[in-house]
């Protein structure tokens, strides 16, 4: 796997762990989940920009926000016993769809 889609792909992973203690933090009310938030946030934006060197900001950015979606939504069902209707789990699955989509159909940057 490129460097490059390693880095999204630990951008992703840090930015969903940031948004589950975000719903841990209780409003920032609470040190370290928010600290988890804090950092979490800026650690997966920096490697977002490491990314964005080889790739096209659309792609990565329909990519970011898709599967940390589809994640941070298949999380919530685990971890806060959230629902998980047919019409929800339907368009989870069309999100990824997109994201595969993207990745096949994405086209080359044009800085690298």
């Amino acid at each position: 796997m490129k460097p490059q889609w390693i880095a999204l792909m630990f951008a992703i992973a840090f930015e969903v762990a940031a948004t589950i203690a975000l719903r841990f933090s209780a409003g920032f009310t609470r040190f370290l989940p928010s600290l988890v938030v804090v950092v979490g946030y800026g650690v997966a934006f920096y490697l977002m920009s490491q990314s964005l060197k080889q790739m096209q900001v659309g792609t990565v950015y329909a990519v970011w926000s898709g599967v940390g979606t589809a994640l941070v939504a298949i999380l919530g069902v685990f971890l806060f016993k959230e629902s998980m209707p047919l019409g929800k789990a339907i368009s989870l699955c069309l999100i990824i769809a997109g994201v595969v989509g993207l990745n096949v159909f994405g086209g080359k940057s044009p800085h690298g």
